[in-house]
């Protein structure tokens, strides 16, 4: 691949996302060795070249010997296309623009629900918030999950009853509701970060099962086998949401309403 020379891209150094990306940025010789660094400890000839919030929220990517800066999927395209010239002109037509816009900023102002970092200092930039990105996601998010479980659902028939096609939405939306309302009431300004953080672990458990549904499918699992199967990705869930629970401070109060919610809906459909 051809190298881009001559240019810093600037990641979050508390995205696991973005470090992973801008890596392999490197490693596949797209930037050269020295083409990347955090912008947390950004180097000094390109401070004054940087609007530091913009790169916050938007991946910075900067022209050591001109002094251009290019910003979000503008930065991703240019040192792609340098590298595979091929997709320029599908990646720099107007509707792919678009799609490719919206979808950098959808997944860059949900990254740290969906790959927390470590926890930050309260003095350092952080991304700025926008309501509609994180209602966005908490609306897909809460339809994968509830389409997986309507799914799953049927491999638990004679363990738990058989539910209509709505239950597992209905069920998953009223979890939104209850442990939102918790949160208002306990920790309010951490509300969308919250709500956000336990909806990219609910995606996780859906996606969790959906290798279990082909193994039941394939072994013909027991519905027993199938429950069993389900707590376990459970466990692995409140493991989980401890732990985001802990980077964002909240303590075991939320944990404590996400189980008791459970238990609710579980003694209910039994």
């Amino acid at each position: 691949m051809k190298t881009l020379q001559n240019h810093i891209i600037l990641y979050d150094a508390e995205c696991p996302m973005c470090k992973l990306y801008t890596k392999a940025f490197v490693n596949t010789h797209m930037l050269d060795a020295a083409g990347r660094a955090a912008y947390q400890q950004m180097p000094d000839e390109v401070c004054p070249l940087v609007d530091m919030q913009r790169a916050v929220n938007e991946i910075a990517l900067v022209n050591t010997q001109t002094g251009e800066v290019t910003y979000g999927v503008e930065s991703l395209l240019k040192v792609i296309t340098h590298s595979v010239p091929v997709l320029k002109p599908v990646c720099n037509s107007k509707p792919v623009l678009w799609l490719l816009q919206k979808a950098y900023s959808f997944i860059s102002y949900n990254r740290r629900v969906i790959v927390p970092g470590s926890k930050t200092d309260s003095n350092d930039v952080q991304p700025a918030f926008r309501l509609s990105y994180r209602l966005l996601y908490l609306l897909i998010t809460w339809l994968i999950v509830g389409a997986e479980l309507t799914h799953y659902a049927d491999f638990l028939t004679g363990v738990v009853p058989a539910g209509n096609a709505y239950r597992e939405y209905l069920i998953c939306g009223g979890q939104i509701l209850f442990q939102g309302i918790t949160v208002t009431l306990y920790a309010p300004t951490k509300r969308c970060d919250y709500l956000g953080n336990m909806m990219t672990i609910s995606l996780a458990g859906a996606l969790l099962l959906l290798p279990v549904m082909g193994l039941a499918i394939v072994f013909a699992f027991s519905s027993i086998v199938c429950t069993v199967l389900f707590m376990a990705v459970a466990g692995v869930m409140f493991l989980e949401h401890v732990r985001r629970s802990k980077l964002l401070n909240l303590g075991w109060a939320l944990t404590i309403s996400w189980m008791i919610y459970r238990l609710l809906i579980l003694f209910v459909i039994i």
